[in-house]
């Protein structure tokens, strides 16, 4: 097998592996949304006689996305995944 084939077998891999794993984060992320346990960008059910509100934290938790873009920025810096694919990405997951 000649270098450059080898290298596009290998980007091949490394794509499959990589749409794999997206599939499970969203069927994760879609399970979770099912059992009540995802709750980062779902609106806070507050009870009627709600309880004076506690100070807010020092660090609020960071949304799932931001970790998902350093993850692809990453990729795409190792060659991985190309700077077209990585702006594709980056469109779908913040929404534009």
């Amino acid at each position: 097998m000649g270098f450059m084939a080898e290298r596009a077998a290998n980007r091949m891999g490394a794509r499959q592996r990589y749409r794999t794993a997206a599939r499970m984060q969203r069927r994760r992320s879609w399970m979770e949304s099912k059992m009540g346990m995802r709750q980062d960008f779902e609106p806070k059910e507050e009870p009627v006689e709600a309880a004076p509100p506690s100070p807010a934290p020092a660090a609020a938790p960071e949304p799932e996305y931001i970790a998902e873009l350093e993850r692809l920025a990453q990729l795409r810096e190792k060659g991985i995944v190309s700077e077209e694919e990585f702006e594709a990405k980056k469109k779908q997951l913040l929404g534009l």
